[in-house]
């Protein structure tokens, strides 16, 4: 999969909208982007929307075109802050997609997995201010994505939930989605989370420090807007260190690792009764959708 985002800038409000551009062989060139970036040079602050319906799933393409997008802010030195948000209903991101992890080849599970990796290393070891606007569900890798970010606002629907509740799957959360949910809540809250694979509710993910604010819907975007002025108030140098002074021993566990971490999550995931986990999930769904 090869992906060239094209920059197509527009002069009013001194605004530049990335448009990332699919370029793959296995699929339609007109493919709609799962990604859209609307970046302000005004403000330094790029708002990135994730669109891949129905339920913005974590697929190898979504994730490679993912990064891509993520490491072009990140080279542009006039972008500090970014936003995550969907711009799916009631959903924010569901998680790795299923069908990259059922009935695949090794080869292809490696892949994956390498493409899980760069997302969370890309993230969690950014320059730039990064706030997750969670305006919707979050289970899984949708929870980790947000974990990896400098602050968390969550749309306060009772309806929505969030957390890492692979187990209830018959999956293991790897060390690093474990050690970014023990930076955040601590060793207990995730020992007693990743064990029972609990989705918390707005106001309990709040409650164990998961997010840092609860909103109205409507209003989660514009309270990110407003919480990045403020963190964008201090000079990035002393924030950026401090950062990756408080980040860096987890980011050097999985980099240095790296390799034996796919290999862990490959042969786990082909394992007959790991698959046959997934395909009894997978049929539970198509119940349900029925």
């Amino acid at each position: 999969v090869c992906l060239l985002s094209q920059l197509s800038s527009c002069s009013r409000h001194g605004r530049v909208s990335v448009s990332p551009v699919l370029v793959n062989k296995r699929t339609n060139s007109s493919t709609p982007p799962k990604i859209s970036v609307d970046f302000d040079q005004s403000t330094g602050v790029a708002v990135m929307y994730m669109q891949s319906p129905p339920v913005n799933s974590l697929s190898l393409d979504f994730l490679t075109e993912f990064c891509i997008n993520v490491e072009k802010l990140e080279m542009d030195k006039s972008c500090r802050g970014l936003i995550i948000t969907s711009g799916q209903p009631k959903v924010f991101s569901a998680g790795l997609d299923i069908m990259e992890m059922y009935g695949k080849s090794p080869e292809r599970c490696g892949e994956f997995w390498k493409a899980v990796q760069d997302m969370w290393l890309k993230l969690y070891s950014s320059n730039m201010v990064t706030i997750a606007a969670i305006n919707g569900s979050s289970p899984a890798g949708g929870c980790l994505m947000s974990l990896t970010c400098d602050y968390r606002i969550m749309a306060d629907n009772p309806r929505y939930s969030i957390g890492l509740n692979e187990t209830q799957l018959g999956i293991v959360a790897p060390f690093w989605f474990k050690d970014t949910m023990t930076n955040t809540v601590g060793h207990r809250t995730t020992e007693i989370s990743l064990e029972l694979g609990l989705l918390y509710s707005p106001s309990e993910a709040l409650k164990i420090g998961l997010v840092d604010q609860l909103v109205p819907e409507d209003q989660v975007l514009a309270t990110a807007t407003q919480n990045m002025s403020k963190w964008l108030t201090v000079p990035d140098h002393a924030r950026q260190i401090t950062k990756s002074m408080m980040r860096k021993p987890t980011i050097d566990k999985l980099t240095s690792n790296r390799e034996a971490d796919v290999q862990n999550f490959v042969s786990f995931i082909t394992k007959d009764s790991i698959q046959k986990s997934l395909r009894m999930y997978l049929e539970m769904l198509k119940k349900k959708r029925g």
